[in-house]
């Protein structure tokens, strides 16, 4: 896997645990956006692009987040107690959208994307961090390799 580029949006004046959004490209043909730069309670860490998983209402089909008490279409009340647990107990609310497949591969990403975090906050500090603007990749024709 190389990571050919890591942008880095810092966040300021939040009161949780979300300190960045990281976007990376791979092998500069691929990119994969919403990384998140968080801090546990062992420490910073990056969190994959995930998505809130739902349900189909039992009356209208209609797609509700699991934690949702009524249907978002025709306002039935839905079953609480919906969502599945882990293997510690914890409710699953998302799932990745995009994940790394082995240890080594989260190793990698997690290294270059915190490296990259440590030497935007530096930037920060001494007044000269400018945020990336994540839709400005510039495809012309030709850019496209296929093996």
């Amino acid at each position: 896997m190389e990571i050919t580029e890591v942008r880095i949006r810092l966040l300021d004046g939040r009161r949780d645990r979300l300190r960045a959004y990281a976007t990376i490209t791979l092998r500069g043909v691929f990119v994969v956006r919403d990384l998140r730069i968080i801090e546990g309670q062992r420490g910073i860490f990056v969190a994959m692009p995930s998505r809130r998983l739902a349900d189909r209402c039992p009356r209208c089909s209609g797609k509700n987040h699991l934690r949702a008490n009524f249907c978002n279409e025709c306002g039935a009340k839905l079953q609480a107690g919906r969502a599945l647990r882990d293997q510690t107990g914890r409710l699953r609310l998302h799932c990745d959208v995009a994940h790394p497949v082995n240890r080594e591969a989260r190793t990698k990403l997690e290294e270059c994307v915190l490296a990259r975090y440590y030497e935007e906050l530096e930037l920060k500090r001494r007044g000269q961090y400018m945020p990336p603007e994540d839709d400005a990749f510039e495809f012309e024709e030709g850019d496209y390799e296929y093996e």
